[in-house]
Protein backbone atom coordinates (compact mmCIF):
# COMPACT_ATOMS: atom_id res chain seq x y z
CA UNK A 1 0.00 0.00 0.00
CA UNK A 2 2.82 2.38 0.96
CA UNK A 3 4.75 1.62 -2.26
CA UNK A 4 1.67 2.36 -4.31
CA UNK A 5 1.33 5.84 -2.75
CA UNK A 6 4.99 6.58 -3.43
CA UNK A 7 4.56 5.61 -7.13
CA UNK A 8 1.52 7.87 -7.43
CA UNK A 9 3.42 10.79 -5.87
CA UNK A 10 6.35 10.27 -8.29
CA UNK A 11 3.95 10.09 -11.26
CA UNK A 12 2.24 13.36 -10.27
CA UNK A 13 5.60 15.12 -9.80
CA UNK A 14 6.82 13.86 -13.21
CA UNK A 15 3.65 15.15 -14.92
CA UNK A 16 4.01 18.57 -13.25
CA UNK A 17 7.67 18.79 -14.34
CA UNK A 18 6.68 17.86 -17.91
CA UNK A 19 3.97 20.54 -18.02
CA UNK A 20 6.43 23.12 -16.66
CA UNK A 21 9.05 22.23 -19.33
CA UNK A 22 6.47 22.42 -22.17
CA UNK A 23 5.24 25.82 -20.99
CA UNK A 24 8.82 27.07 -20.69
CA UNK A 25 9.77 25.90 -24.18
CA UNK A 26 6.60 27.34 -25.69
CA UNK A 27 7.22 30.63 -23.98
CA UNK A 28 10.78 30.82 -25.29
CA UNK A 29 9.60 29.92 -28.82
CA UNK A 30 7.01 32.71 -28.85
CA UNK A 31 9.58 35.19 -27.56
CA UNK A 32 12.01 34.30 -30.40
CA UNK A 33 9.48 35.16 -33.17
CA UNK A 34 8.29 38.52 -34.47
CA UNK A 35 4.82 38.58 -36.00
CA UNK A 36 3.55 41.44 -38.13
CA UNK A 37 0.56 42.04 -40.38
CA UNK A 38 0.99 43.54 -43.85
CA UNK A 39 -1.04 44.21 -46.98
CA UNK A 40 0.28 43.43 -50.47
CA UNK A 41 1.42 46.48 -52.42
CA UNK A 42 1.17 47.28 -56.13
CA UNK A 43 4.35 48.45 -57.84
CA UNK A 44 7.20 47.73 -60.24
CA UNK A 45 9.56 44.80 -59.86
CA UNK A 46 12.72 43.96 -61.82
CA UNK A 47 14.96 40.92 -61.83
CA UNK A 48 18.66 40.97 -62.73
CA UNK A 49 21.40 38.50 -63.63
CA UNK A 50 24.61 39.55 -61.89
CA UNK A 51 28.11 38.45 -62.82
CA UNK A 52 31.73 39.59 -62.80
CA UNK A 53 33.45 41.39 -65.67
CA UNK A 54 36.65 43.13 -66.79
CA UNK A 55 37.31 46.33 -68.73
CA UNK A 56 39.24 45.52 -71.93
CA UNK A 57 40.14 47.19 -75.23
CA UNK A 58 38.07 45.74 -78.05
CA UNK A 59 41.05 45.93 -80.41
CA UNK A 60 44.50 46.04 -78.78
CA UNK A 61 47.08 47.08 -81.36
CA UNK A 62 50.83 46.94 -80.67
CA UNK A 63 53.02 49.36 -82.66
CA UNK A 64 56.35 47.59 -83.25
CA UNK A 65 59.44 49.01 -85.03
CA UNK A 66 60.15 47.76 -88.58
CA UNK A 67 63.88 47.31 -87.79
CA UNK A 68 66.06 46.98 -84.73
CA UNK A 69 67.39 50.28 -83.47
CA UNK A 70 67.02 53.08 -80.93
CA UNK A 71 64.10 55.35 -79.99
CA UNK A 72 64.80 59.04 -80.72
CA UNK A 73 61.58 60.54 -79.34
CA UNK A 74 58.08 59.56 -78.17
CA UNK A 75 55.43 62.08 -79.25
CA UNK A 76 52.40 60.70 -77.34
CA UNK A 77 51.57 59.72 -73.78
CA UNK A 78 49.03 57.33 -72.24
CA UNK A 79 45.46 58.56 -72.58
CA UNK A 80 46.11 60.61 -75.73
CA UNK A 81 43.64 60.33 -78.63
CA UNK A 82 45.38 59.68 -81.95
CA UNK A 83 44.31 59.73 -85.59
CA UNK A 84 45.16 57.43 -88.48
CA UNK A 85 48.58 58.40 -89.95
CA UNK A 86 49.66 60.42 -86.90
CA UNK A 87 53.36 60.07 -85.99
CA UNK A 88 53.67 58.39 -82.59
CA UNK A 89 57.47 58.19 -82.30
CA UNK A 90 60.74 58.61 -84.17
CA UNK A 91 63.48 56.00 -84.18
CA UNK A 92 66.87 55.29 -85.77
CA UNK A 93 68.00 51.99 -87.18
CA UNK A 94 71.06 50.42 -85.55
CA UNK A 95 73.26 51.71 -88.42
CA UNK A 96 71.86 55.26 -88.23
CA UNK A 97 72.23 55.36 -84.47
CA UNK A 98 75.92 54.33 -84.76
CA UNK A 99 76.52 56.92 -87.52
CA UNK A 100 74.94 59.75 -85.50
CA UNK A 101 76.97 58.79 -82.42
CA UNK A 102 80.16 59.07 -84.49
CA UNK A 103 79.05 62.39 -86.06
CA UNK A 104 78.20 63.80 -82.63
CA UNK A 105 81.91 63.46 -81.77
CA UNK A 106 82.84 65.52 -84.87
CA UNK A 107 80.74 68.52 -83.88
CA UNK A 108 77.27 70.03 -84.28
CA UNK A 109 77.61 70.71 -88.01
CA UNK A 110 78.52 67.09 -88.79
CA UNK A 111 75.63 65.84 -86.66
CA UNK A 112 73.15 68.15 -88.41
CA UNK A 113 74.44 67.07 -91.82
CA UNK A 114 74.03 63.35 -91.16
CA UNK A 115 70.60 63.86 -89.62
CA UNK A 116 69.50 65.52 -92.88
CA UNK A 117 71.12 62.94 -95.12
CA UNK A 118 70.12 59.84 -93.14
CA UNK A 119 66.50 60.38 -92.10
CA UNK A 120 64.94 58.80 -89.05
CA UNK A 121 62.03 56.31 -89.16
CA UNK A 122 58.56 57.50 -88.08
CA UNK A 123 56.18 55.09 -86.28
CA UNK A 124 52.64 55.84 -87.48
CA UNK A 125 49.21 55.11 -86.01
CA UNK A 126 47.22 52.81 -88.34
CA UNK A 127 43.88 53.56 -86.59
CA UNK A 128 41.91 56.22 -84.77
CA UNK A 129 42.20 55.31 -81.11
CA UNK A 130 43.68 55.92 -77.70
CA UNK A 131 47.18 55.31 -76.36
CA UNK A 132 46.92 52.81 -73.50
CA UNK A 133 50.64 51.90 -73.12
CA UNK A 134 53.58 54.23 -73.78
CA UNK A 135 56.35 53.22 -71.41
CA UNK A 136 59.28 53.14 -73.88
CA UNK A 137 61.73 56.02 -73.30
CA UNK A 138 63.93 57.98 -75.79
CA UNK A 139 67.41 56.44 -76.07
CA UNK A 140 66.09 52.94 -75.37
CA UNK A 141 67.14 50.22 -77.82
CA UNK A 142 64.30 48.22 -79.34
CA UNK A 143 63.84 45.15 -81.51
CA UNK A 144 61.17 44.24 -84.03
CA UNK A 145 59.48 41.99 -81.46
CA UNK A 146 58.91 44.75 -78.90
CA UNK A 147 55.93 47.13 -78.83
CA UNK A 148 56.87 50.81 -78.58
CA UNK A 149 53.26 52.01 -78.16
CA UNK A 150 49.99 50.12 -77.63
CA UNK A 151 46.72 51.52 -78.99
CA UNK A 152 43.06 50.71 -78.38
CA UNK A 153 40.16 51.72 -80.62
CA UNK A 154 37.77 51.83 -77.64
CA UNK A 155 37.22 50.16 -74.27
CA UNK A 156 34.49 47.60 -73.66
CA UNK A 157 33.41 45.46 -70.70
CA UNK A 158 33.62 41.68 -71.03
CA UNK A 159 31.38 39.71 -68.66
CA UNK A 160 31.57 36.01 -67.79
CA UNK A 161 28.04 34.54 -67.80
CA UNK A 162 27.26 31.09 -66.39
CA UNK A 163 25.89 28.62 -68.95
CA UNK A 164 22.65 28.33 -66.94
CA UNK A 165 21.98 32.06 -67.53
CA UNK A 166 23.30 32.54 -71.07
CA UNK A 167 19.86 31.74 -72.54
CA UNK A 168 18.48 34.84 -70.81
CA UNK A 169 21.03 37.17 -72.47
CA UNK A 170 20.40 38.68 -75.92
CA UNK A 171 21.93 41.35 -78.17
CA UNK A 172 20.91 44.89 -77.25
CA UNK A 173 19.85 43.88 -73.73
CA UNK A 174 20.21 46.62 -71.11
CA UNK A 175 22.72 46.24 -68.29
CA UNK A 176 24.34 48.25 -65.55
CA UNK A 177 28.11 48.26 -64.88
CA UNK A 178 29.69 48.98 -61.49
CA UNK A 179 33.47 49.21 -61.23
CA UNK A 180 35.07 47.83 -58.07
CA UNK A 181 37.15 51.01 -57.86
CA UNK A 182 34.11 53.34 -58.19
CA UNK A 183 31.22 51.60 -56.40
CA UNK A 184 29.05 54.72 -56.41
CA UNK A 185 29.04 55.04 -60.21
CA UNK A 186 26.46 53.14 -62.31
CA UNK A 187 27.25 53.00 -66.03
CA UNK A 188 24.52 52.05 -68.51
CA UNK A 189 25.49 49.63 -71.27
CA UNK A 190 24.07 47.39 -73.98
CA UNK A 191 25.04 43.82 -74.91
CA UNK A 192 27.09 44.09 -78.15
CA UNK A 193 28.34 40.53 -78.64
CA UNK A 194 27.71 37.04 -77.22
CA UNK A 195 30.52 34.56 -77.84
CA UNK A 196 29.66 31.17 -79.31
CA UNK A 197 32.56 29.28 -77.75
CA UNK A 198 32.48 28.48 -74.04
CA UNK A 199 35.31 28.48 -71.53
CA UNK A 200 35.82 26.47 -68.36
CA UNK A 201 36.81 28.51 -65.30
CA UNK A 202 37.18 26.68 -61.95
CA UNK A 203 35.19 23.74 -63.37
CA UNK A 204 32.34 26.09 -64.33
CA UNK A 205 31.32 26.56 -67.97
CA UNK A 206 30.96 30.23 -68.85
CA UNK A 207 30.37 32.33 -71.97
CA UNK A 208 31.96 35.72 -72.57
CA UNK A 209 29.57 38.59 -73.28
CA UNK A 210 30.77 42.02 -74.49
CA UNK A 211 29.00 45.20 -73.39
CA UNK A 212 29.32 48.64 -74.97
CA UNK A 213 28.91 51.48 -72.42
CA UNK A 214 26.59 54.30 -73.53
CA UNK A 215 29.41 56.70 -72.65
CA UNK A 216 32.92 55.85 -71.48
CA UNK A 217 33.83 57.65 -68.22
CA UNK A 218 37.20 59.34 -67.95
CA UNK A 219 38.18 56.97 -65.13
CA UNK A 220 37.77 53.84 -67.29
CA UNK A 221 41.04 51.87 -67.41
CA UNK A 222 41.91 48.61 -69.15
CA UNK A 223 42.01 45.72 -66.67
CA UNK A 224 39.57 47.17 -64.12
CA UNK A 225 37.28 44.65 -62.42
CA UNK A 226 33.54 45.24 -62.50
CA UNK A 227 30.11 43.78 -61.67
CA UNK A 228 27.48 43.64 -64.41
CA UNK A 229 23.73 43.47 -63.70
CA UNK A 230 21.81 42.32 -66.79
CA UNK A 231 18.19 43.49 -66.76
CA UNK A 232 16.31 40.19 -67.13
CA UNK A 233 12.61 40.91 -66.48
CA UNK A 234 10.49 43.78 -65.27
CA UNK A 235 6.78 44.26 -64.64
CA UNK A 236 4.65 47.27 -63.71
CA UNK A 237 1.52 47.21 -61.51
CA UNK A 238 2.54 43.90 -60.00
CA UNK A 239 1.10 42.64 -56.67
CA UNK A 240 4.11 42.48 -54.35
CA UNK A 241 4.94 40.92 -50.99
CA UNK A 242 8.21 40.86 -49.05
CA UNK A 243 10.22 37.73 -49.81
CA UNK A 244 9.92 36.52 -46.19
CA UNK A 245 6.09 36.57 -46.41
CA UNK A 246 6.00 33.63 -48.85
CA UNK A 247 6.76 30.16 -47.52
CA UNK A 248 7.39 26.94 -49.37
CA UNK A 249 6.32 23.45 -48.38
CA UNK A 250 6.49 20.31 -50.51
CA UNK A 251 7.10 22.38 -53.65
CA UNK A 252 4.07 24.62 -53.04
CA UNK A 253 4.23 28.34 -52.19
CA UNK A 254 1.80 29.70 -49.61
CA UNK A 255 1.11 32.65 -47.32
CA UNK A 256 -0.63 32.97 -43.95
CA UNK A 257 -3.82 35.09 -44.11
CA UNK A 258 -5.36 36.79 -41.10
CA UNK A 259 -8.90 35.70 -40.23
CA UNK A 260 -11.57 37.55 -38.32
CA UNK A 261 -11.58 37.20 -34.56
CA UNK A 262 -8.97 35.12 -32.81
CA UNK A 263 -8.97 32.35 -35.37
CA UNK A 264 -5.66 30.82 -36.39
CA UNK A 265 -4.07 32.17 -39.66
CA UNK A 266 -5.37 30.58 -42.85
CA UNK A 267 -2.83 28.86 -45.09
CA UNK A 268 -3.41 30.01 -48.72
CA UNK A 269 -1.55 28.72 -51.81
CA UNK A 270 -0.18 31.41 -54.14
CA UNK A 271 1.42 31.47 -57.59
CA UNK A 272 4.58 33.59 -57.70
CA UNK A 273 6.38 35.40 -60.54
CA UNK A 274 9.44 37.70 -60.64
CA UNK A 275 11.63 37.94 -57.55
CA UNK A 276 14.26 40.50 -56.62
CA UNK A 277 16.34 40.86 -53.46
CA UNK A 278 13.45 42.24 -51.37
CA UNK A 279 10.07 41.52 -53.00
CA UNK A 280 8.27 38.77 -54.81
CA UNK A 281 5.45 39.07 -57.36
CA UNK A 282 2.14 37.33 -56.49
CA UNK A 283 0.34 36.25 -59.67
CA UNK A 284 -2.70 34.61 -58.04
CA UNK A 285 -4.04 33.35 -54.71
CA UNK A 286 -4.58 36.66 -52.86
CA UNK A 287 -5.53 40.26 -53.67
CA UNK A 288 -4.53 43.71 -52.45
CA UNK A 289 -7.20 43.68 -49.68
CA UNK A 290 -5.93 40.56 -47.90
CA UNK A 291 -3.90 40.86 -44.72
CA UNK A 292 -0.84 38.62 -44.67
CA UNK A 293 0.85 37.51 -41.46
CA UNK A 294 4.65 37.50 -41.58
CA UNK A 295 6.62 35.65 -38.95
CA UNK A 296 10.35 36.11 -38.64
CA UNK A 297 13.00 35.03 -36.18
CA UNK A 298 14.11 37.40 -33.46
CA UNK A 299 17.80 37.34 -32.75
CA UNK A 300 18.98 38.50 -29.35
CA UNK A 301 22.63 39.31 -28.89
CA UNK A 302 24.19 37.96 -25.70
CA UNK A 303 24.63 40.59 -23.03
CA UNK A 304 28.15 41.71 -22.14
CA UNK A 305 27.82 40.38 -18.59
CA UNK A 306 26.94 36.84 -19.66
CA UNK A 307 29.86 36.17 -22.00
CA UNK A 308 33.31 37.52 -22.60
CA UNK A 309 35.59 37.20 -25.60
CA UNK A 310 38.64 35.29 -24.32
CA UNK A 311 40.83 36.95 -27.00
CA UNK A 312 40.00 40.54 -25.96
CA UNK A 313 42.17 42.18 -23.28
CA UNK A 314 40.35 43.07 -20.07
CA UNK A 315 41.17 44.99 -16.93
CA UNK A 316 41.88 42.92 -13.84
CA UNK A 317 39.03 42.97 -11.36
CA UNK A 318 39.60 45.09 -8.28
CA UNK A 319 39.74 43.28 -5.02
CA UNK A 320 37.20 44.39 -2.47
CA UNK A 321 38.74 45.99 0.57
CA UNK A 322 37.75 44.59 3.94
Amino acid sequence: MRNKKIKIIFAVVAILIGIFVVIKIKGKHSESEITKEIKPTVGTIQSFISTTATVLPQNRLQIKPPVNGRIDSILVKEGDKVKTGQILAWMSSTDRAALLDAARGQGADALKYWKEVYKGIPLLSPIDGEVIVATTQPGQTVTTSEAVVVLSDHLIVRAQVDETDIGKIELGQEASITLDAYLGEKIKALVSHIYYESQTVNNVTIYNVDLAPESIPVFFRSGMNATVDFKAEDKNNALLLPVEAVRKEKGENYVLLKQEGDKSPLKRSVKIGITDDKNIEIISGIDANDIVIVKSKKYILPSANKSKNPFMPSRPEKKKSN
